[in-house]
C-alpha cells in the first residue's frame, strides 16, 4: 500500500510539474504580439506620411480623421503593451523590472483583476475614439456616402457596452480587494488575541 501511494504521489507530482510548466505555451503568443507591435509601427508611420500629404490639399475634417486615427494606433499599441508586458509577468513569469529607472507606473501592484480592468478601460477609450471617427466623417461626408443611421447607434451601443463593462470590472475588483483587506484585518486580529 506504501509503495502504492508513493507511485501515486510521484505520478502527481510529475504531472503538477508538467502543468506548472504549462505557462510557458503562452510565452511565444506574447513574442508574437511584440513582433505585432512592431509592424504596427509601421502602419503609424504610413498614415503620418499619408496626414503630411493630406495637410497640403485637404480640409480640417480629413485632417482631423487621420490625426484620430494616429491617436487610435497608440492607444491600440498600449493595449498591447499591456497584454504583453503584464500577460506575460502575472501568467508566465515575474519579469524583474523593479531596479529599472523608467518601469512603468501601472507595473506596481498589477494582478489578473487589475488587468483586466485596465485592458476594459482601454478599449472603451479605443471605442470612443472609433465613435468619434464615426461622428466626424459622418458629419462631413456627402449625403450619398454618409453611413446609414443604424450603423452609428450600432458604434454608440458597442461603446457604451465597453463603458458599462469597464465600469462593471472596476466595481467587483474593488469589491474583491475590499473583502480581503477586511479578511486579512480579521486574521490578524484573531492573532493578536
Amino acid at each position: 500500500m506504501a509503495s502504492f501511494k508513493k507511485t501515486f504521489n510521484g505520478l502527481e507530482n510529475t504531472f503538477e510539474a508538467f502543468v506548472f510548466w504549462s505557462r510557458w505555451v503562452q510565452a511565444p503568443l506574447y513574442g508574437g504580439l511584440a513582433i505585432g507591435s512592431f509592424l504596427y509601427l509601421v502602419k503609424f508611420f504610413q498614415e503620418l506620411l499619408h496626414l503630411q500629404h493630406v495637410l497640403l490639399i485637404e480640409g480640417e475634417a480629413k485632417i482631423m480623421l487621420i490625426v484620430l486615427s494616429l491617436v487610435d494606433i497608440s492607444m491600440v499599441m498600449n493595449l498591447v503593451v499591456m497584454v504583453t508586458i503584464g500577460g506575460y509577468s502575472i501568467f508566465t513569469s515575474k519579469i524583474d523590472v523593479d531596479m529599472h529607472d523608467d518601469k512603468p507606473l501601472w507595473l506596481d501592484g498589477l494582478d489578473a483583476g487589475m488587468l483586466k480592468i485596465k485592458l476594459a478601460t482601454s478599449l472603451a477609450s479605443i471605442s470612443g475614439v472609433q465613435l468619434l471617427k464615426t461622428f466626424v466623417d459622418y458629419r462631413e461626408s456627402a449625403i450619398g456616402d454618409k453611413p446609414e443611421v443604424i450603423s452609428v447607434v450600432m458604434e454608440i451601443g458597442i461603446h457604451m457596452v465597453f463603458i458599462l463593462s469597464a465600469l462593471l470590472l472596476s466595481v467587483t475588483e474593488k469589491t474583491v480587494h475590499s473583502y480581503h483587506a477586511i479578511g486579512h484585518k480579521h486574521k490578524e486580529g484573531l492573532e493578536e488575541e
